[in-house]
């Protein structure tokens, strides 16, 4: 969980109230963060002559983004305590009518598609709120924007740009500019080189150093404000001074986009002659249907249960009193016309963690005190869960392999090329498995479509231990399905490898029968003289198969007739010298794979 330090004094300041360490740590054990250090009971170092003034080190949970700034703990702790509601947060009109615009241009799609961006009118910084300003920004990056690859933002003093702005993609060469705090002008690539072996922005460079083109935000006069999600340019730098602040942000993901916009506008508004005031600034991206105006600082209504939220806490709580908890969380709610379970919530624009009635359910735990909640295990459980019938069914079929003598391994998913193919004398179509498109090593370069190359490293990794070894697994496995929304699909597998002086085949030919056996399946013969009985709603045969995986005549296929249909659903037999020779064996090996998704 991030860990966010503010002054002692000054949150007090903010809260009305000075606390003891102890009633402190009370307070945000209460609201659910936890105070992980007080400065004051310990050796604190100088600086610049002085000793460092008392601070607090606050953990924050790793959801709750509003909480990253002084602003956010003094706001939501207040508004818990009841010392204030929450803000009515707004969007103004400029003062000359007409909102600033941020052109997109169609080739930032290569690199960092969206965009959005807002405008803090006149705003009084002190050193304080400044600091705290940056240090958000930081914390968002961290975070929510993972090291600025999903979110970049740029912060500019309005006063020394105009709009409207430009958001393009050049190529490095034709971006010049001053860097911030840098003296120097600078094209893209003399830049890439100057920051690499810098502390703090080398660990950016690589997000956009191989793309052949920069994403670049420029004023009317085409003078560069940022090049995220690098640095901002130095002419339009904000200082203490700075009274409008023009803030851009670019991203890769449009939802962190909006959300890390939300949260920087709705912290710092305060500090607005207007407080809690914003202006929005509208994005024209037609070529990707993304034009609007940017933040939306509108709530999110949503509807909560009554009877949930008791069931889940073991409470008795009526509505009302429902509502008043959640006040004191920053939401605003009322009981619902349309049913007296209900409870119509209004969700505010910081609060984005906010994603499930879940969620609402454990601010109002929050709120009524988890100290003051029974102790008893509810009498009726407001909880729906359930094994997946898939997880249910492997789990029947890796109890009985089990219980037959045999070991469960857990391979990697993740195969080289030539282990999932040539290894067990399979061609690649190039339609069958799915690949790393830039594998780090060629240990691992697709999804395995068959389990028997992790059985088999299994087994070539532990040579030396007795044989016969006996081992399987139930997992999945990937096949490319260009029908599907996501290009691929994954199938449930059981396989089972035995390995020793013979070759086993009558033992897996048995651990087969008895799965078949337990999923309730009969056994249908083709033999003469033999007879089947009666054939229920489930059977499966064998046949014999010629695959380059196996020695001649020794392997067959499953086949299955389940509600009518038949399927092929695997295969088993004795694995051929070559593959042999290709996984390091020496003895026989002989195998089983199916596929168990049929059964469901």
């Amino acid at each position: 969980m991030p860990t966010i330090t503010v002054d002692k004094a000054g949150l007090f300041e903010a809260l009305g109230q000075d606390y003891t360490t102890e009633e402190f740590d009370e307070l945000c054990f209460d609201f659910g963060i936890e105070l992980d250090e007080d400065t004051s009971t310990s050796q604190r170092p100088i600086v610049n002559g002085k000793q460092e003034p008392p601070q607090l080190k606050i953990e924050i949970p790793a959801n709750r983004y509003d909480m990253l700034c002084f602003e956010g703990i003094s706001l939501m702790l207040n508004i818990f305590r009841g010392k204030r509601t929450l803000p009515n947060y707004r969007l103004v009109a400029p003062p000359k009518g007409e909102l600033q615009v941020i052109n997109v241009d169609k080739e930032t799609s290569r690199i960092r598609p969206y965009v959005s961006g807002a405008i803090l009118r006149n705003i009084q910084f002190t050193k304080a709120s400044y600091d705290s300003f940056i240090a958000l920004q930081d914390k968002l990056h961290q975070n929510l924007a993972r090291q600025r690859s999903l979110v970049a933002i740029g912060t500019h003093d309005l006063d020394t740009i105009e709009g409207p702005f430009q958001y393009e993609a050049l190529t490095p060469e034709k971006i010049n500019f001053v860097p911030l705090n840098q003296t120097r002008s600078m094209n893209g690539v003399e830049l890439m080189k100057f920051y690499e072996n810098d502390r703090h922005l080398s660990r950016y460079l690589p997000i956009i150093r191989d793309s052949p083109v920069y994403p670049v935000i420029y004023d009317a006069k085409r003078t560069v404000c940022s090049m995220p999600p690098i640095i901002n340019g130095n002419h339009s730098k904000i200082t203490l001074k700075t009274r409008n602040v023009f803030i851009d942000m670019t991203a890769t993901d449009r939802t962190k986009l909006d959300i890390c916009n939300n949260i920087l506008v709705s912290m710092f508004s305060q500090y607005t002659e207007e407080p809690f005031t914003v202006e929005p600034v509208k994005v024209v991206s037609s070529h990707n249907h993304q034009s609007r105006e940017t933040p939306d600082l509108s709530p999110r209504e949503t509807q909560t249960e009554v009877s949930y939220i008791n069931n889940c806490c073991g409470l008795n709580l009526n509505p009302s009193e429902i509502c008043s908890l959640l006040k004191r969380m920053s939401y605003t709610a009322s009981p619902s016309r349309a049913s007296s379970d209900l409870i119509d919530i209004q969700v505010p624009p910081t609060r984005a963690d906010v994603l499930h009635q879940a969620d609402i359910m454990e601010d109002v735990a929050i709120a009524y005190g988890f100290n003051k909640l029974p102790r008893s295990f509810p009498s009726e459980s407001g909880t729906i869960a359930q094994p997946l019938m898939i997880n249910k069914l492997s789990d029947i079929v890796r109890m009985e392999a089990a219980m037959a003598g045999w070991s469960e391994v857990m391979p990697l998913i993740l195969c080289s090329h030539d282990e999932n193919f040539a290894y067990l004398n399979r061609k690649d179509d190039g339609n069958t498995a799915v690949g790393l498109a830039n594998p780090k090593t060629a240990e691992y370069q697709v999804v395995r479509t068959t389990l028997l190359p992790g059985l088999l490293k299994t087994i070539r990794e532990n040579k030396h231990h007795s044989v016969p070894m006996k081992v399987f697994e139930v997992s999945d496995v990937a096949f490319k399905d260009l029908n599907l929304e996501r290009k691929s699909r994954n199938e449930r597998h059981f396989a089972a490898a035995w390995y020793g002086k013979s070759s086993g085949f009558e033992i897996v030919h048995g651990l087969m029968d008895r799965l078949m056996l337990m999923l309730k399946s009969a056994f249908v013969t083709g033999e003469e003289g033999l007879s089947s009985g009666p054939v229920e709603e489930a059977s499966y045969w064998i046949d014999e198969v010629d695959d380059p995986t196996f020695y001649p005549g020794h392997a067959a296929a499953i086949h299955v007739r389940i509600g009518g249909k038949e399927h092929v659903i695997g295969v088993f037999g004795i694995l051929h010298p070559t593959v042999l020779e290709k996984f390091d064996l020496r003895y026989p090996v002989s195998t089983l794979e199916m596929n168990i998704e049929v059964f469901l």
